[in-house]
């Protein structure tokens, strides 16, 4: 199975990306949770800048963070290869250090005003759908990749751990900024382990003390461990204002002025 895995990775992850993305579209298209402001003509601008960011980390990262665990396992570099372990467990312990290190990240990207200043593009879409999920600027996507690139040799984490970790990584983005809204109880206990549509929608909100919660993409007890979870929004969900005050008028879905917004002045 794993020599499978990681014979069809590309395939893999884009199949798996693209069943994901279909099957939350018609969820949104048939029960969609909020009204949209600027409707679905945003789609054509968030999907555009997750195909301008694949090719980006084509062209710019030809190891990226699989080829990345592959060369350190081909020289020995990484804390990993130096301990000795079952292999399960050094799978299971790279894909949760892997994301505790994007939900720092994430946290960096809100708190550094240079980082900010590229995260804004996500933040800025004043809708909140599976598009938003592949809402980021390029230069974003390709610091991203870098900090993984480098964390992932320094640790040594297999390649096996790594393509489930993207896998799961890309889907779980899709996920958490669907428009859709769980049954309450099933939110509820999901809460405890996952990052659910209703958790991270707090973290879209217009308000910055909400947009500085709820950080978490995969696992949610990062939030709750560092003390940045936020139950509900001070408005309640159908009074959750998506987006950044000063890009409230106008539209934010816009090829050009997404890509340009990191380099406006305030």
């Amino acid at each position: 199975m794993e020599d499978f895995i990681t014979r069809n990775e590309p395939a893999l992850r884009l199949g798996i990306f693209l069943g994901v993305f279909a099957a939350l579209a018609l969820i949104e298209l048939a029960r969609p949770h909020l009204g949209l402001r600027e409707g679905r003509r945003r789609w054509a601008t968030n999907l555009t800048l997750a195909l301008v960011n694949t090719a980006v980390l084509r062209f710019a990262f030809p190891l990226l963070a699989v080829g990345s665990a592959a060369w350190a396992a081909s020289t020995g570099w990484g804390l990993l290869h130096q301990i000795t372990m079952p292999v399960w467990l050094e799978i299971a312990l790279s894909f949760v250090l892997l994301d505790l290190l994007v939900w720092g990240q994430h946290v960096a990207m809100h708190h550094i005003p240079l980082l900010w200043r590229l995260h804004r593009v996500h933040h800025s879409d004043r809708d909140f759908d599976a598009t938003t999920g592949v809402r980021f600027h390029p230069i974003e996507i390709a610091f991203s990749m870098g900090l993984k690139m480098g964390f992932v040799i320094a640790l040594g984490a297999p390649v096996i751990s790594v393509i489930i970790f993207e896998i799961v990584l890309s889907a779980t983005s899709l996920f958490t900024h669907a428009n859709l809204h769980l049954p309450a109880a099933i939110d509820r206990v999901l809460r405890w382990l996952i990052v659910t549509p209703d958790m991270h929608r707090i973290h879209h909100s217009i308000r910055r003390e909400e947009t500085d919660s709820n950080y978490g993409f995969n696992f949610s007890v990062w939030d709750r461990l560092f003390r940045t979870y936020r139950r509900a929004a001070k408005d309640g969900d159908p009074g959750l204002t998506i987006g950044l005050p000063p890009y409230q008028q106008g539209s934010t879905g816009r090829l050009g002025w997404a890509l340009a917004l990191p380099f406006a002045r305030d």
